[in-house]
């Protein structure tokens, strides 16, 4: 019988399933080239663990806990985080493959995104206060009813953002973001 707490173990170019992570708690673990699409993560628990290169896939994402998680060249393409715990939570994502992932309304408060294409990815109703998009590829990313206070979209790129439609006190965008805020309202900014 296994263990429901895994503490300090490295795993490396694994097939995971439901049976290897369904009621378990993983504790200072890295994943590396592993590949999770079989799971649906029912009741998971991942505290302070690395996931390099790792394919998440149209995984299915059912009450999963990320606390102090790292990401690191994965591929979430069409992931659904809808249903992520937000009681103690934090990750943060570098150099991933976001593509068609759903966001939609959870507090992703000063979460970060490096290096990340996140192309119609789905915020909306999501609090972004303070969160950084650093040089990621947003086009066709849905930004409706967010509060995205104090976030930092500067080195973004390809976003199209309503500031009618969302709350963005004290963001910070680039000149050459300046398109993706006014491109509701068909001009031209030379």
């Amino acid at each position: 019988m296994q263990s429901d707490y895994v503490l300090d173990l490295n795993f490396a170019d694994l097939v995971f399933d439901d049976i290897a992570t369904k009621f378990k708690d993983f504790e200072n673990c890295t994943f590396t080239r592993c590949d999770f699409r079989m799971c649906t993560f029912q009741t998971v628990t991942f505290i302070d663990c690395t996931f390099l290169e790792c394919n998440f896939q149209e995984t299915k994402v059912n009450y999963v806990s990320l606390r102090g998680v790292s990401f690191r060249k994965c591929n979430f393409t069409s992931v659904n985080f809808a249903m992520t715990d937000q009681v103690i939570y934090e990750f943060h994502f570098v150099d991933c493959l976001l593509d068609y992932a759903q966001f939609y309304a959870l507090k992703l408060k000063k979460m970060q995104f490096i290096n990340c294409s996140m192309i119609a990815v789905d915020f909306m109703g999501s609090d972004l206060t303070e969160v950084l998009f650093d040089n990621c590829n947003l086009r066709r990313a849905v930004f409706v009813d967010t509060i995205a206070n104090k976030a930092d979209f500067s080195t973004s790129y390809d976003y199209a953002f309503d500031p009618e439609k969302n709350k963005i006190k004290k963001a910070i965008f680039s000149v050459d973001g300046l398109k993706g805020l006014l491109e509701k309202y068909d001009i031209v900014v030379r």
